[in-house]
């Protein structure tokens, strides 16, 4: 249900607590009591029939009683007694109600079908419900403590999310300790309906959230929580602490991909695809949403140490090494001025030692020269005490050099009391303070890796030198073929096809039976020649000692024959042998990769990038991506591995074409998008020889799809189903389809045709250009929760974009907001129109209500559209506005009736 009734949780007018009491202690005792102490200022209705009043309250036999309308139920009673209480709620229109009850679906069979009663009653009316088994919500600002909680925190600009009850204890207590405040604190419990992706789009909409604080044990609607946290993080950060990182149990796993992904390295690697940041410990929770919501975020991973000792600022550049970094070298410029600042046996390089004599107008000066020094993208201060040191007045004098700063600055006033008046002058000046270096380092890091998480959500990936294409007929064939006659299990010569289905390069490969067949294939392949073992059963060749290299000649390949079957039938006597393939050996190749894939529970196909060979699990070089991958994606997958630094060359050792390697990555991510049947894949080694890439060896395994493409994803890819070709006025043809990251350099191309007028009416102000984060956030869209349709020109279907049309949905799913841009050359031949009528055609399908847009009122061709479409027309509180909305359910598109296409996952 998306947003619908969450106001009536967060912002209610009346609250019913159900179990209210007099006794001292109960949960609906404190409850009450809670509510009253913390000031809230609506009306509260204690329910219990054995009361008449309590805590100086009239007290209400039950909820349909109660005559007045309540926005909100706490329910505190045995959780066997919930269902009924819900359904009473339902049948009087409450909105929203937190069911703090445990005995849920965490005690087995018998609480999850209360569960599911409870949520079978509550969806009949509506009704919202946080938990059930939690500790409630806080909302300081609105003097609201829906909790149980003993005290309430101060007022912030932080929104905190936990599921564990106990955390929530943890962290109030920390946050009273430290004086943290809150904007929302929710105890969000088993997430019966309420879940973390509803909470993220609530909270993101809140004008009075700066950052969202999450600690996660497990998640419910993977592709929700996805498609909430890629928006909400692209304006405000969102930190997460996530528990489990242990590796997954020992389950079997049937290839090195699956054995090498585990549980909590996909949690990761969503995480970064969302833009979130994960934190290990509370401290860096509420230290990363602190920073990121008082601290400019750094450009760049560029430190600059500044210390009055050497030790501790060796101890920042060790731990700098630990994140894959280091100090940021100084350019001459900032030598020459610290030059004149400092004595001559200064260090002369970063980090900056001022020397333990340092003055605080010496340390404030090096400040101020290194803050004008471009070269840095962000400053940590480091102080010991001293014989000669004052680290009061160095803060002091520092906080006024620092009410301006262009970068992050971080300090670390080592040692205890002696520095404590100076870190609280830092403190209260909004420079947050670490008892370690390494401490503050961290923190840099982690801003760090919040500002390339935003780069990632924003970056304008380049197009593919080709369009690609797809034997998708011919893949389906292999995939049907084995999940109906076969173990699921592809052999290395149907994994092969299945990968030349989609142009994955792989290595010639002939299956030989017979000792005669496999001299007779090797001579005409040319020597010299690998025999591998060819069964289903045998995943890891090397292993089984069914891998024979290095044969020059008939009699090698007849003793290798021989060899591999007899090891074969050794290492698995129950495997099936089909006899042995035969391949070119490759000499001395370049470098050897693993490109692989694995279904995960949770998060879908996910896809794995590293060092390849035998050694592959032993190096643990690898980094993984979640489908769909364009190139910039595909890059930054290789980008995080080491073994990328040598595929670009070394030595004497020539570079991989990292392109071929980008669209190899890209086609296997395809793959992935149009098969959920596949749980595993590997290409190990992809062998790269001359620059080339090519999967030496491959191994697919199957299974039955629980559902069909592309709802296994938890990243809605770009949806095929809506492309289309019409001809408008004057005979125009045009290809209309969704807009993709890639198009950015055309939009701007069409915004360009735009004259002064038409860019004022689409965008309500002079605008000369779109900026790139424009330009990201108009073509990197979520097809889930809008469609945005391009107009090009039918003979070049990837030329000229003529127009585009979009329709952004509400979380909820029920609104929807247009818009429609149309180059000047090409108004007036029904560009327009036609792209708005298919889009308002999709919104009907994908269960959207009602679509509305703000007019300028001189924009007299966009009125007279919205009337030819079936809009409505009304005033605005702005006098020059008018506001154009149509009710879906009432409007019927024929091509609607006749269309065939799949139903999106919105």
């Amino acid at each position: 249900m998306g947003l619908y009734n969450l106001d009536k949780i967060f912002e209610p007018e009346s609250i019913a607590v159900v179990g209210a009491s007099e006794k001292e202690g109960s949960i609906g005792s404190v409850h009450v009591q809670n509510l009253i102490q913390g000031g809230y200022q609506g009306k509260i209705f204690p329910v219990n029939p054995h009361y008449t009043s309590t805590h100086g309250l009239k007290a209400y036999p039950s909820i349909s009683r109660i005559d007045h309308a309540v926005d909100l139920a706490i329910i505190a009673i045995p959780i066997s007694s919930v269902p009924s209480v819900i359904r009473e709620c339902a049948q009087v229109r409450v909105g929203g109600a937190i069911v703090v009850s445990a005995g849920g679906k965490e005690t087995g069979p018998q609480g999850r079908e209360i569960e599911d009663r409870i949520r079978r009653e509550a969806e009949t009316g509506g009704l919202r419900i946080i938990g059930p088994n939690c500790l409630g919500i806080i909302c300081p600002g609105r003097k609201l403590n829906a909790s149980f909680a003993a005290h309430m925190p101060q007022s912030g600009k932080v929104a905190f999310i936990s599921q564990s009850g106990a955390i929530c204890t943890a962290i109030l207590d920390l946050a009273l300790k430290e004086e943290i405040g809150f904007s929302h604190f929710v105890s969000i419990g088993s997430m019966l309906d309420v879940d973390f992706g509803d909470l993220i789009d609530y909270l993101g909409n809140y004008p009075e959230v700066n950052s969202i604080l999450l600690y996660i044990e497990s998640l419910t609607n993977f592709r929700k929580f996805m498609s909430a946290a890629r928006a909400v993080s692209r304006v405000k950060p969102i930190v997460v602490l996530k528990s489990g990182r242990s590796p997954a149990g020992a389950r079997a796993a049937a290839s090195h991909t699956g054995a090498m992904v585990g549980e909590d390295a996909v949690y990761d690697a969503a995480f970064k695809r969302a833009g979130i940041v994960r934190v290990q410990t509370f401290g860096e929770l509420f230290d990363c949403a602190e920073l990121m919501a008082k601290q400019p975020r750094p450009k760049g991973p560029r430190l600059g140490i500044i210390t009055n000792a050497g030790g501790p600022g060796v101890m920042a550049a060790d731990s700098l090494a630990e994140y894959g970094a280091e100090p940021a070298r100084l350019e001459q410029e900032t030598i020459e001025q610290l030059n004149e600042l400092l004595p001559p046996f200064w260090s002369h390089s970063n980090p900056i030692d001022v020397l333990g004599d340092a003055s605080p107008e010496r340390y404030a000066k090096a400040v101020d020269i290194c803050l004008k020094a471009k070269e840095l993208n962000g400053l940590l201060l480091i102080l010991t005490a001293q014989g000669m040191t004052n680290p009061a007045e160095v803060a002091e004098l520092l906080t006024q050099k620092l009410k301006a700063k262009p970068c992050p600055v971080f300090a670390s006033w080592m040692g205890g009391m002696e520095v404590e008046k100076g870190r609280d002058i830092l403190n209260h000046a909004g420079i947050p303070t670490y008892d370690t270096p390494e401490s503050a380092v961290k923190a840099f890091m982690y801003m760090h890796e919040y500002s390339c998480n935003l780069q990632m959500l924003q970056e304008i990936p380049p197009k593919l030198a080709k369009e690609l294409h797809f034997d998708r007929d011919w893949a389906r064939a292999i995939i049907d073929e084995e999940l109906k006659s076969g173990n699921g299990i592809l052999t290395e010569i149907e994994s092969k096809s299945l990968l030349t289905a989609y142009g994955i390069p792989v290595i010639h490969t002939e299956v030989a039976t017979s000792v005669e067949e496999a001299k007779r294939l090797a001579t005409h392949m040319g020597y010299p020649i690998v025999v591998k073992v060819h069964s289903p059963d045998i995943v890891h060749k090397t292993e089984a000692g069914g891998v024979q290299l290095d044969l020059y000649s008939e009699a090698a390949v007849s003793v290798a024959y021989r060899k591999t079957i007899k090891n074969a039938r050794a290492y698995n006597p129950e495997a099936k042998i089909l006899g042995v393939t035969l391949q070119p050996m490759i000499q001395r190749p370049d470098y050897e990769i693993l490109l692989g894939a694995k279904r995960d529970e949770n998060f879908g196909p996910v896809i794995l990038f590293g060092m390849g060979g035998v050694l592959t699990e032993l190096l643990k070089d690898w980094s993984i991506g979640l489908p769909p991958l364009n190139r910039s994606l595909a890059r930054k997958l290789m980008e995080s591995t080491r073994a990328y630094s040598l595929l670009k060359g070394y030595r004497n050792k020539p570079g991989a074409n990292l392109a071929l390697l980008e669209e190899m990555i890209i086609r296997l991510s395809q793959l992935l998008e149009d098969f959920p049947e596949i749980i595993e894949l590997d290409m190990n080694p992809v062998i790269v020889n001359e620059g080339r890439p090519i999967a030496a060896d491959a191994r697919v395994i199957l299974r039955p799809a629980e559902v069909s493409a592309p709802l296994h994803l938890v990243i809605s890819p770009y949806p095929t189903q809506y492309e289309y070709r019409e001809v408008v006025k004057d005979g125009l043809a045009v290809f209309i389809r969704p807009i993709k990251p890639e198009d950015a350099p055309a939009l701007l191309d069409l915004f360009h045709t735009l004259s002064p007028t038409s860019v004022y009416y689409r965008f309500f102000s002079p605008m000369k250009c779109l900026s790139a984060s424009m330009l990201a956030r108009f073509t990197q869209i979520d097809y889930d929760r809008e469609i945005a349709l391009v107009a090009l020109q039918e003979e070049r279907p990837e030329g000229k974009m003529l127009g585009v049309a979009r329709v952004i949905g509400d979380p909820d799913g029920k609104k929807a907001e247009f818009a429609v841009m149309v180059g000047d050359p090409w108004q007036g031949k029904g560009v327009g129109a036609k792209l708005l009528e298919k889009c308002l055609q999709i919104a009907k399908r994908r269960g959207i209500e009602t679509v509305w847009g703000i007019v300028l009122r001189e924009n007299t061709q966009m009125l007279a559209l919205g009337r030819k479409l079936g809009f409505e027309a009304s005033r605005t509180e702005e006098p020059g506005e008018l506001e154009l909305t149509i009710d879906l359910r009432s409007v019927q598109f024929e091509w609607l009736e006749k269309s065939k296409e799949i139903q999106s996952a919105a």
